[in-house]
């Protein structure tokens, strides 16, 4: 897709070329034969148009060549460097035109010939105008190209010019000699007019001037997402909007829900702006909650704390108590675990000032178990007690119940249904209540996991 734009670019651009070069000489010829200064002026205007063509397709050639070491945004701002150096040849051209017809206006000088071939010369140079104009504005349109679409507003104030000029003509055939001068202005201060207009336009993109239009596309687009929009910038080059943001997000999400985020919020802004290179950088917000989630979040932020869990907040008569249990990697040994649990501490009641103590149990994350899946008979007993244990909680047999024995011993996986509008404190009370009595009556089970589903759900499936 990328090498077919740029050829179409090139081929856009080279008939601009051609085009300009024929007008250039057409329109010369006829003014001198005519003394047209309208003419003359339009020779001019193409001219400028040539070298501006001649910009244009050094730029589309240079502008598609991807990134590369030393430019690592591509090389799209030479579309906008091209445009405006198209600018100053238009603006010098048009000044001198536009004191040449002052003069004549004024002194009333000047004899112009307006013979009906002049004035057929006009009619084409009109018809081929219209053509560059409409052809470039499409191909620009399509292409989202800078240099084209300049073109395509060379064009357009080329048609006018010729519409200008051959009014002029007309007029000087019916007997207003100056008319033709007038006319010469005219087209003077219209090109002057646009190379203003694309000056202002290269300077911006140059200086990156940021997109309101892009940068109101991407904040619509991150509206229906759950992060919070730090830092935007938008700038535009060639024809890519490169995108950079600072997002917020819980300060209790781990890297890969980070990372998810981001990638949400990359498809979010290229589904608004589809050419976007996007580079996000996420940031956790601020713990703004209740003593134990900022416990929490300052807890993950000690390096080798890799989990967090069972954190209590207990109310005494002389102020707030913490306890958690903290896994760190199982190869530490005893002094740098005590060493990290320490920082720890330290983290939690600076993060947590109301705080009198932190309690913590130490844990090493656990290591690959392996397992294999006993067979029915020598788990028809446990099977039994199960289903009696969760038939009294429940009132229900277990959905599913399967066992393995593990290193360390026989586990049993355990699944009930509860219903779907029971809280979640409730459902978790009753997965308790089933493995603290189903430990009682099968003691040589190492571990009972119960797993709770809405009743509607399980059904279902």
């Amino acid at each position: 897709m990328e090498r077919r734009d740029a050829h179409a670019r090139t081929r856009a651009a080279s008939l601009s070329v051609v085009s300009a070069a024929f007008l250039i000489a057409l329109k010369l010829v006829t003014g001198l034969l005519t003394s047209s200064l309208g003419l003359l002026a339009e020779a001019a205007h193409s001219a400028t148009d040539l070298v501006a063509a001649l910009l244009t397709l050094f730029a589309v050639r240079v502008a598609t060549r991807p990134a590369d070491a030393e430019h690592h945004y591509g090389h799209g701002k030479a579309e906008h460097l091209a445009a405006l150096a198209e600018s100053a040849f238009l603006a010098l051209a048009s000044l001198a035109i536009a004191a040449i017809s002052i003069d004549r206006l004024i002194s009333g000088g000047g004899h112009v010939e307006a013979t009906w071939w002049s004035l057929a010369v006009l009619v084409v140079v009109v018809m081929v105008d219209a053509s560059r104009a409409v052809g470039s504005s499409r191909a620009a349109r399509r292409l989202h190209s800078a240099a084209l679409a300049s073109n395509a507003l060379h064009f357009a104030s080329d048609l006018a010019g010729s519409v200008a000029v051959l009014v002029g003509l007309a007029l000087v055939a019916a007997g207003e000699p100056r008319a033709d001068a007038a006319a010469g202005l005219f087209v003077a201060v219209l090109v002057i007019l646009a190379a203003i207009r694309l000056a202002l336009q290269s300077i911006d993109v140059l200086m990156d001037r940021t997109s309101r239009e892009a940068e109101e596309a991407v904040r619509s687009a991150l509206a229906g997402l759950d992060v919070e929009l730090r830092r935007l910038r938008v700038r535009h080059a060639g024809e890519r909007h490169f995108v950079e943001l600072v997002i917020g997000v819980a300060p209790d999400t781990g890297v890969g829900q980070a990372h998810t985020a981001a990638d949400e919020v990359e498809a979010a802004v290229r589904e608004a702006l589809s050419d976007a290179d996007v580079i996000v950088h996420v940031e956790p917000r601020a713990a703004e909650g209740g003593l134990r989630e900022r416990a929490t979040v300052a807890a993950l932020t000690v390096p080798d704390v890799r989990e967090v869990h069972n954190v209590r907040v207990i109310h005494t008569a002389g102020g707030y108590e913490l306890s958690l249990h903290a896994k760190l990697p199982g190869e530490l040994n005893l002094e740098h675990a005590h060493a990290v649990i320490s920082q720890l501490e330290r983290a939690i009641q600076t993060a947590v000032p109301e705080l009198e103590r932190v309690h913590t149990h130490i844990e090493p994350l656990a290591a690959t178990d392996w397992a294999v899946q006993p067979a029915g008979g020598e788990v028809a007993e446990q099977r039994a007690v199960i289903d009696a244990v969760v038939r009294r909680y429940t009132g229900g047999l277990p959905e599913r119940v399967s066992f393995r024995d593990a290193e360390r011993g026989r586990i049993a996986l355990v699944t009930i249904a509860l219903p779907p509008e029971q809280p979640l404190g409730a459902a978790h009370q009753r997965a308790g209540d089933i493995e603290e009595t189903v430990r009682e009556r099968c003691p040589e089970l190492v571990d009972i996991i119960v797993h709770t589903e809405p009743a509607a759900d399980s059904a279902a499936r």
